[in-house]
């Protein structure tokens, strides 16, 4: 096992918060909008820079509350940037581990966590710790995607490297990065009974859509945490990965292209 059990694969490079910056309710917590009302205390596990949170925090309004944690300190200063940008004085933010979160017993309503799960410790324990925290009957709701999942058009080889190279990563770092279909069972062995889980996707296509995703990952192959440990630790080259990133640049290019990213989605009442 990994001295790095536990480890946020992705890191915090901007080429990671640029994606994270993407993210809205809308297109990462569809499955969870309808459940949400007017006065709802809401906490949003794994913040990340604060995009659903906001969103989260107009949907509660006015009478509800977010509060939004992270374990990554450096992310909430610029998610309460955005909140106040956006005018809204109903969201908190702080520090935190999903295993042992600072909360009493039944403090909310709806308990949130968005691409969390598959990154944690314990998934089993951080689900029953969300639990703890949501008031009977409440919510509690997770979405991760699923690595093995994905689907993509051309089929390069560059992208297959790409995805064992990621597997690779995250599972030295004690992840699980095809979370997505486990999430019902980890739901069930943290002890809910009435769990409904689905599943949706992100697709990108276009031009533009291309442009944003291939761009992204071409950064993140060669400047992000994964890049680093994956020198560090032996599983590529410098060159490994700068030939990766002109995979994803090759294929961001083709009018062809087309990339389709499952996620599983569980709504639990607690």
């Amino acid at each position: 096992m990994s001295d790095h059990h536990g480890t946020y694969t992705h890191g915090h490079h901007e080429s990671v918060l640029r994606s994270h910056r993407w993210r809205t309710a809308e297109n990462s917590a569809a499955y969870l909008i309808p459940r949400l009302r007017p006065g709802m205390r809401v906490l949003d596990v794994g913040c990340g820079p604060g995009t659903i949170t906001a969103d989260l925090a107009e949907l509660v309004s006015p009478g509800g509350r977010v509060t939004a944690v992270d374990a990554a300190d450096d992310v909430l200063g610029s998610a309460a940037r955005l909140a106040a940008e956006r005018g809204l004085d109903n969201v908190e933010f702080a520090t935190a581990d999903v295993h042992a979160l600072d909360h009493p017993d039944d403090s909310f309503d709806v308990v949130h966590a968005h691409q969390v799960l598959q990154h944690v410790a314990d998934p089993v324990r951080a689900l029953r710790e969300m639990r703890r925290v949501c008031r009977p009957g409440g919510i509690v709701a997770a979405r991760d995607g699923d690595y093995h999942g994905f689907v993509w058009y051309p089929r390069l080889p560059e992208l297959d490297e790409w995805m064992a190279l990621y597997q690779r990563c995250a599972r030295a770092n004690g992840g699980e990065p095809d979370a997505g279909r486990r999430l019902l069972s980890w739901a069930r062995q943290a002890g809910f009974t009435d769990v409904t889980a689905t599943s949706t996707t992100w697709c990108h296509a276009d031009d533009e859509e291309r442009a944003y995703w291939g761009g992204m990952w071409a950064d993140r192959v060669v400047k992000s945490a994964m890049a680093e440990q994956a020198v560090r630790d032996g599983y590529a080259t410098a060159g490994d990965l700068r030939r990766l990133a002109d995979g994803w640049r090759a294929w961001a290019a083709s009018p062809d292209g087309w990339f389709s990213l499952l996620h599983g989605e569980i709504v639990c009442v607690a």
